[in-house]
């Protein structure tokens, strides 16, 4: 007779086998028997635990969603603001839900929605602390720069296998973030124009067009 614990690990089993297969062909070209095989469990198995593939997606989204936001989640001991760095780090192990990020993140669902949601309040946070110490310039709308932040921060996850074509590396491994460090920090910190015509530009055609003032910085 099937324990309870067996009951567990072969429902565990059949989440991280399901949130690999999703992450490397895409939720619709996985079938339940792919599932099934890569758990080794049969795919009545799948049915009895989690019902149906949408119910499975849904529960491998809260997880993955849980692993990079639930301070208290033990698969990465790390605070919620490190666990993305920490997963970048280790990339033999966590890869597969780094991946499985960027399937959420592109394909949609409530659970990428509240874990993007999760990711901008953390920019959003981080900027109010850097504001605070005076390290920001001012601003024409900070919430849309945080946006921008936010899409930069989660652009390489997303555009993972892109970027290493063209970089000839994985920019999310050690030597990849490397590389990619001071330049971010260049672009961020001193911008890559070394003239204000093209934002005068803009700023005077964007006045003219909606008839109203500049808006203030702040």
């Amino acid at each position: 007779m099937r324990s309870a614990s067996d009951d567990l690990t072969a429902r565990a089993r059949i989440r991280d086998a399901a949130i690999d297969a999703f992450a490397r062909d895409g939720f619709d070209a996985t079938s339940m028997r792919t599932i099934a095989a890569q758990a080794g469990v049969s795919a009545a198995l799948i049915v009895h635990h989690f019902g149906d593939k949408n119910a499975l997606r849904t529960a491998c989204d809260d997880y993955v969603v849980s692993v990079f936001t639930d301070e208290e989640h033990d698969l990465i001991t790390a605070p919620t603001s490190d666990r993305i760095r920490t997963a970048l780090h280790d990339l033999d192990r966590y890869g597969p839900y780094i991946d499985y990020l960027a399937r959420m993140l592109v394909d949609g669902s409530p659970a990428s929605d509240r874990l993007f949601d999760s990711f901008l309040a953390r920019t959003r946070g981080v900027l109010a602390e850097q504001r605070d110490a005076g390290m920001l310039e001012p601003m024409s709308d900070p919430e849309m720069t945080t946006l921008l932040l936010t899409l930069i921060g989660l652009g390489p996850v997303v555009m993972r296998t892109q970027i290493a074509r063209t970089l000839g590396a994985d920019q999310l491994s050690p030597s990849g973030l490397v590389r990619t460090t001071l330049p971010t920090l260049e672009l961020l910190t001193h911008g890559i124009y070394s003239t204000t015509a093209l934002l005068d530009g803009a700023r005077d055609a964007l006045a003219t067009e909606s008839g109203t003032p500049e808006g203030g910085a702040s």
